[in-house]
């Protein structure tokens, strides 16, 4: 679906998710409105308990919102069923986690090809994607190597490659150097930064403000609300 120009990317309005623990209600977010234009590098702070990972999680379709608007390209994601939803975030939404979570049996080439399995592309053409999404990350010769073979850094820069090998809509990253020592971690930020240039609209959860300065906007949220922007 195109977008129209003055549209942002991300239109989300009023935002409510709760939780239910017990007879409990606990609200995670609370009103959230927000704008992302694609193209945009934010990243997203705060202490534990804000809101920023369930937010990540609802960008990502990995969970629905209790009430209010979010929406992606003019789509409402929460007017979408479980099938629907499930289609639209494995051509939509590319994950990279703190922890790499790569196939340990698997060579990297592999791995990254894991996403391409969903859709109905020839196996020739799978590898060749994975292929490309390597040498974009710098790992082309670590093609046939196993993640037991490579540094932290060079399995998170898999793990991007697996995040963008579908040329997905939005690239969202939870905590994506918090495993890593700092050289690896500022590798990692200088891949990220390349793609926001290239046009890729990312999302970071981050505690590390000196990851936070990479991005081109920072959103506090405190109690599941925005306080500021940096």
């Amino acid at each position: 679906m195109n977008t129209p120009a003055s549209s942002p990317l991300v239109r989300i309005r009023d935002l409510v998710k709760d939780y239910h623990r017990g007879p409990e209600v606990i609200r995670v977010l609370d009103g959230l409105s927000l704008d992302i234009e694609a193209g945009d590098f934010v990243a997203l702070m705060g202490p534990s308990g804000s809101g920023k990972s369930t937010l990540l999680n609802l960008l990502g379709a990995l969970d629905r919102p209790t009430s209010g608007v979010l929406e992606v390209q003019g789509l409402e994601l929460g007017g979408l069923g479980d099938a629907e939803l499930a289609r639209w975030r494995a051509g939509n939404v590319g994950f990279v986690f703190q922890m790499h979570n790569l196939m340990p049996v698997l060579s990297a080439e592999r791995n990254v090809e894991l996403p391409l399995l969903l859709t109905s592309l020839p196996a020739d053409e799978r590898i060749a994607r994975a292929r490309a999404a390597l040498k974009l990350v710098g790992l082309e010769d670590r093609a046939r190597h196993r993640p037991g073979e490579l540094s932290g850094g060079q399995e998170q820069r898999v793990g991007i490659a697996r995040a963008i090998v579908t040329d997905p809509t939005l690239l969202l990253c939870d905590e994506p150097t918090g495993d890593l020592d700092r050289k690896s971690g500022d590798g990692v930020l200088d891949l990220l930064s390349a793609l926001s240039e290239q046009g890729k609209t990312i999302v970071m959860v981050t505690h590390d403000p000196r990851a936070a300065t990479r991005a081109r906007r920072t959103l506090h949220l405190e109690k599941g609300r925005l306080e500021r922007e940096a």
